[in-house]
């Protein structure tokens, strides 16, 4: 078999690759065996090693204590709606696209106050150590576990009002524009920042998913007359699901 100029390994997994995409080699499937990938491209054990463990780094694959290394189901993304902040809608958008729709999410939360690191402190503008309310939010679809949100808000600005907590009090889970609002800070620009990185082991325990999976991140930030006051890590499966935004024309 005749290859470009590429390392054999990434030749061999791209191969294997483009079988399992194609569906040559369906869900499920085993993969060559290590004898048979060095047989059938001519290469090295060490060169058909580390093209599986290529296959199995991209989620492609995964292996099978005692039975070998079989390809993975792969998963219809689903779509993640991002309509940035709703300031007449009363909900959070998550909530408001659960009411909307057919929508079966639900959600848990818990908040604490905490100290903010050198990163948060940087996002919100304050010094870091300074008190902030950290509230973490896990979000199901059908009792499936699709996103991870921790948030942190200045106590310099909530705190002693009665928003202080996001999830509790008169207008707990109604988002941070309608909380602000109540204390007369009227938030005016939110900016949210797309990344993607291996999953922490934390998060993958929780959202599902093996070591080397990626995760979208969104760093959200509220801000009201050019100062923070709220900044959010959302953290969603790559594999699972797609962002989408809609957002207004002006």
């Amino acid at each position: 078999m005749t290859f470009g100029e590429q390392p054999a390994y990434l030749r061999v997994a791209g191969d294997l690759r483009k079988k399992i995409v194609d569906g040559q080699l369906p869900p499920h499937t085993r993969l060559p065996s290590q004898a048979r990938i060095r047989q059938e491209y001519g290469v090295s054990d060490t060169v058909a090693l580390e093209a599986r463990k290529v296959l199995m780094a991209e989620g492609l694959v995964e292996g099978r204590s005692g039975s070998g290394t079989y390809v993975r189901e792969r998963p219809v993304p689903r779509r993640i709606a991002r309509s940035g902040y709703r300031p007449t809608g009363g909900a959070t958008p998550f909530r408001q696209e659960q009411a909307d729709g057919e929508g079966r999410g639900t959600w848990e939360s818990g908040s604490e106050q905490s100290e903010a690191s050198v990163a948060v402190a940087e996002r919100l503008g304050i010094e870091p150590g300074e008190r902030v309310m950290c509230t973490r939010y896990l979000y199901r679809e059908g009792g499936e576990a699709m996103m991870l949100s921790t948030s942190w808000e200045p106590l310099a600005v909530t705190g002693r009002t009665p928003v202080m907590l996001p999830e509790e009090g008169p207008l707990g889970g109604m988002g941070v524009v309608e909380r602000m609002r109540a204390i007369d800070v009227i938030v005016d620009n939110v900016t949210e920042e797309v990344g993607a990185r291996p999953g922490l082991a934390e998060e993958l325990l929780v959202l599902g998913g093996v070591p080397g999976h990626v995760v979208l991140v969104i760093q959200r930030t509220f801000y009201a007359s050019g100062r923070a006051v709220e900044t959010a890590d959302v953290v969603i499966p790559a594999d699972r699901y797609r962002v989408a935004y809609h957002l207004p024309v002006k």
